[in-house]
């Protein structure tokens, strides 16, 4: 769990100009997965049901349950009040790390979740002594991509394992980096 979590984005927002991130009081926590549980199921359930509706199966690259609890993967969990609201992960690579599954439930968009569990994940790749932290995106999460832009992600090729895929595979992907101070 992360503590000052909480702390942190209330500090980053008043550097942005806000003064308070919350609409009320509240309980923001995020934690590190330790193991799968009927609330990550559901989670990923309702990302895949998502990603589902848009894009063909062979246009969708998401890590499984069990591949985000491998080794290499960190995982997250992010909670409003002790309800799980969103999640991101990141795989750590020989020269890189992934940011992996990203979602955040539509009820809590906008509330500064993703840019919480973004901020995790960075960190982890630091701690990892990883430079560039990339991903995948696919085109029609616009949202998505307007946060990444935001966090200092630029457009780049593919990469890793998506460099070698067929091209119809990738026809709805976006390629992004960032290089880690």
């Amino acid at each position: 769990m992360f503590p000052s979590l909480a702390f942190q984005m209330l500090k980053r927002a008043k550097l942005r100009g806000r003064s308070d991130l919350r609409a009320g009081p509240m309980s923001i926590t995020i934690e590190r997965v330790a193991e799968a549980s009927p609330e990550l199921h559901d989670l990923i359930g309702e990302l895949n049901d998502i990603l589902g509706a848009a894009y063909e199966t062979h246009q969708r690259h998401g890590l499984s349950i069990d591949q985000l609890l491998e080794p290499h993967v960190r995982l997250f969990l992010a909670r409003l009040d002790g309800v799980v609201v969103g999640c991101g992960g990141v795989a750590v690579f020989d020269d890189y790390a992934e940011v992996k599954r990203m979602y955040t439930r539509p009820a809590a968009r906008g509330r500064g979740f993703a840019k919480a569990l973004l901020y995790i994940i960075q960190d982890e790749a630091r701690r990892a002594n990883k430079s560039v932290l990339r991903l995948e995106k696919g085109t029609y999460q616009r949202e998505a991509i307007g946060l990444y832009e935001r966090m200092g992600f630029r457009p780049r090729g593919p990469f890793g394992p998506y460099a070698a895929m067929q091209a119809r595979n990738i026809e709805t992907s976006l390629f992004f980096e960032k290089i880690l101070p």
